[in-house]
């Protein structure tokens, strides 16, 4: 009873509240309406003493006695002036005083004494020293200036570049951007390496906000990229900038097209010159026009059974690494270098100006090393994607298991010539990946495998094929 009683009273208390909040409001109403209505009559009044005097005027104009016309115009002046419509404002009089209404805060009042205010993260200072650029991938490494645990994440930035030093603010690539970093280390892999340089900066998130970006730092990234010589190549062959396909057709709707243009065609050919700085330097392309008169431009560089074609860029020293693969049908290729001499007869492996290895896969399986038409066979699975390796100034050809880096076969020698990628292929295609940096596990396998390898001296009592 006594409850029920309590509840009821907290009711009626509610609603006595409830109708004295009406009762303001509807005062307030009354005494906004009343000030409207005052309004309302005072422009009424307006409006009429306006109107008789707008009348008094149009009837003065007919006034032909000029005594009586300045008389009327005197007073339409006067009452102009002292007219009730050139006093009155136009608005109307309603209240915008808002002390009958309050805004309830104590939701928002709350919120803001739970905030919490974080600092704005420091720059991160990459270090190059801990940076490591090997086996086409990047590690870059960072710190905090101080320590601060308030540190959700990092953002990484990345760009290539050919230009050394801070990033150039014009003719400069996107920054690509990876987010979410938990860590002060972060590693980039499968890359291909066809600028010179990358540039790399990165910033501090907390739960509220980014920080700035560290200084930018910029990490050498130098390899071998070259694509397929298309004026090189044996007309039956479909050559795309890393793929080349056999097409048996290809020279019969060609052949009139190139008689007569036997001396008109150009071949551009990029050389790599010596470098101080790397191992491995960089291509420079430009217009050679030194080449014997055996090479031209058009596409009969390669004639009769040489299906051959050859790299654009040529490699006058470092060392240097890419890789080939064939397609699964493919009955006959070759892989190697060849000296920009090649006849236009000759195929890899059967002159002294060429090393390949060769696939056969037509009538029998052979899988061979080829130099100045001798023949090595080798008793080694032909693997998914060869690898080749070539050190210019150590004078030393390699090929390995692309997968599992399994040296194949390694040819020792002196070049004596700039050298230029070779690819044979007979009824199938090739395709290449360039861009790569010679891989650590073949450079530690090239350090253990004096004595353990063939040479190209070994080919000289092998039978010719």
């Amino acid at each position: 009873m006594d409850s029920q009683k309590e509840a009821l009273q907290r009711i009626i208390s509610t609603l006595a509240n409830k109708n004295d909040e009406i009762q303001n409001f509807i005062d307030t109403l009354n005494h906004t309406l009343k000030g409207v209505q005052s309004q309302i009559s005072q422009c009424n009044n307006a409006l009429e003493n306006s109107e008789e005097l707008l009348e008094f005027a149009t009837r003065s104009l007919d006034i032909k006695e000029p005594e009586e016309f300045s008389k009327a115009a005197r007073q339409i002046k006067d009452r102009v002036t002292m007219a009730s419509a050139f006093r009155l404002s136009l608005k109307p009089k309603v209240s915008d005083n808002m002390t009958h209404l309050m805004v309830d805060f104590s939701q928002e009042r709350q919120m803001l004494q739970t905030l919490k205010f974080l600092p704005v993260p420091k720059a991160p200072e990459i270090d190059p020293v801990e940076c490591l650029v090997a086996d086409n991938s990047v590690t870059v490494a960072w710190r905090m200036p101080e320590e601060d645990n308030k540190i959700d994440h990092f953002i990484l930035e990345h760009r290539k570049t050919n230009f050394d030093g801070l990033p150039r603010v014009k003719d400069e690539q996107c920054w690509e951007i990876i987010d979410n970093i938990k860590g002060t280390e972060y590693t980039l892999s499968g890359l291909k390496f066809d600028s010179k340089y990358m540039n790399f900066r990165v910033r501090a998130c907390n739960k509220a906000v980014a920080g700035e970006y560290s200084d930018p730092v910029t990490l050498e990234t130098k390899a071998l990229n070259f694509n397929l010589d298309n004026s090189s190549s044996h007309l039956n062959l479909k050559v795309e900038d890393t793929c080349v396909e056999w097409d048996p057709t290809g020279g019969k709707g060609q052949e009139s097209k190139i008689k007569g243009k036997e001396n008109k065609g150009s071949v551009h050919v990029t050389s790599l010159k010596k470098h101080t700085r790397s191992g491995t330097p960089s291509p420079k392309r430009t217009s050679v026009g030194s080449r014997p008169p055996a090479v031209r431009g058009s596409r009969d560089r390669f004639t009769g059974e040489s299906y051959t074609v050859l790299g654009d860029t040529a490699i006058e020293s470092g060392q240097h690494y890419w890789e080939v693969k064939a397609q699964k049908d493919c009955k006959s290729y070759s892989v190697g270098v060849a000296y920009k001499t090649l006849g236009k007869f000759d195929q890899l492996g059967k002159t002294n100006t060429s090393w390949c290895i060769h696939v056969n896969n037509w009538l029998q399986n052979t899988f061979a090393a080829k130099h100045n038409n001798k023949v090595k066979a080798l008793d080694v699975t032909v693997p998914e994607k060869i690898g080749v390796f070539c050190d210019f100034d150590g004078g030393q050809l390699s090929f390995y298991d692309a997968n599992s880096k399994q040296l194949l076969y390694s040819f020792k020698t002196k070049f004596t010539q700039p050298l230029l990628p070779g690819f044979m292929v007979w009824c199938g295609g090739l395709s290449l990946s360039t861009g790569m940096q010679v891989p650590s596990a073949v450079r530690t396998l090239q350090k253990s495998e004096n004595g353990m390898t063939g040479s190209a001296s070994s080919l000289n009592n092998v039978v010719t094929q």
